[in-house]
């Protein structure tokens, strides 16, 4: 991994600080914050700022764990039964006397969501980051004052960032220094499924061919599709991967050929990968998947397997332009589905060719030079990162 950073802004500071400020659990599935903030551990100290939890404490603490070199996960930890109107202010007092502790000379924080500005508005940060992954005001039970405070991290950021090239039009009118980054891969490791490998224990008795899906299902999941694809294509066994939230398990379709087997670590993903005949998203296409940028595109073509998708804005315009991925709909899924068995390992030139020229550590340090660009000289105009268009 290439995590070389040669950045005058980063060089003159000699103990950097970079505070994540993520809705997201650091080990709820290993996707883009993980990937960047991995990648920042080699020029800052990280300290990765996660939601509260509430337990049976009677004050308000702090969990702290290291998981890398330069990386820390935090926690707040609330008493259960802690009230709503005082736990913003308990907030900002964990957080300003976290930042406080620590030896720094530079401050970088970094919002992944804008309710986080409910407690961290206080602090005197030298940089301001905004990579906005989602449209999360789009996204099932969003809180109703997220969008108020979106604008006012607008005003607040240095540069943001989008997670896709549809979210980046969605955006890019509202601050002067917009850029979007899709979904990057870690190639080598996805890599590891184009070989032939012992099947994980779970999967080694589902019969093929198989279908796999591996991310987390939500409201984006179009588990109407997925039983209708299922009872159409009965010798086809769908196998899917990843955390089940927002929705109830007992609302997923149950059928013999539909495999539900949870969450997985990041490295176990090529493993089952290797087993499958066929890389599928059955997203819904509905407001909460408008600006999404599925990081399991690029890893699916890492892993040698043929892709087929809904018509996802960014994958169509990214993938399925460029005959990467087929698309397809609910009357045309099965068809795709059969087109695409028997196909694994074709068109392996076209796919590198194209992931060849995106990885998560150019992604980091792109970032990282518009960072530098927002903060210290004129900036040129927003716009798309080359290669990702």
């Amino acid at each position: 991994m290439d995590q070389t950073v040669s950045n005058p802004l980063l060089l003159s500071h000699r103990t950097p600080l970079l505070l994540c400020l993520s809705h997201l659990r650091w080990d709820f599935v290993f996707q883009r914050p993980q990937h960047l903030m991995t990648r920042a551990a080699a020029a800052f100290r990280v300290v990765f700022f996660e939601e509260p939890l509430f337990e049976l404490v009677t004050t308000p603490a702090l969990r702290r764990r290291s998981v890398a070199s330069n990386l820390e996960v935090v926690t707040p930890i609330l008493p259960i039964g802690y009230p709503s109107s005082a736990t913003d202010r308990a907030l900002t007092d964990l957080v300003e006397a976290l930042v406080a502790g620590i030896d720094h000379d530079q401050l970088v924080t970094w919002y992944y969501t804008p309710m986080a500005l409910k407690f961290s508005a206080g602090l005197q940060e030298d940089v301001c980051v905004y990579d906005c992954m989602d449209e999360l005001s789009a996204f099932k039970n969003a809180p109703p004052e997220l969008t108020r405070l979106e604008h006012d991290l607008f005003a607040r950021a240095d540069v943001v960032f989008t997670g896709g090239n549809s979210l980046y039009q969605a955006k890019r009118s509202q601050h002067p220094l917009v850029h979007a980054f899709p979904s990057s891969i870690d190639t080598a490791h996805f890599q590891k499924a184009r070989r032939a490998q012992p099947d994980p224990a779970d999967q080694q008795s589902i019969a093929r061919p198989r279908v796999g899906f591996m991310g987390v299902v939500d409201e984006r999941f179009d588990t109407d599709l997925v039983a209708r694809t299922a009872e159409a294509m009965p010798d086809v066994q769908f196998i899917t991967i990843g955390p089940v939230v927002k929705i109830d398990p007992a609302s997923l379709p149950r059928r013999p050929n539909l495999h539900w087997l949870g969450p997985k670590r990041y490295a176990e993903l090529p493993s089952y990968m290797a087993g499958w005949d066929v890389g599928w998203m059955p997203f819904a296409l509905n407001e909460s998947t408008r600006f999404i940028s599925p990081t399991k595109t690029p890893e699916f073509l890492a892993g040698g397997l043929p892709v087929v998708s809904t018509a996802i804005v960014d994958v169509v315009q990214t993938y399925g332009r460029r005959g990467l991925v087929r698309i397809a709909d609910a009357e045309s899924m099965s068809s795709a589905l059969r087109s695409a068995i028997g196909t694994r390992g074709r068109g392996l030139a076209a796919a590198d060719a194209f992931l060849a020229r995106s990885s998560w550590d150019s992604t980091w340090n792109a970032m990282v030079d518009l960072i530098e660009t927002a903060t210290i000289t004129t900036p040129a105009p927003a716009g798309a990162v080359p290669g990702y268009v």
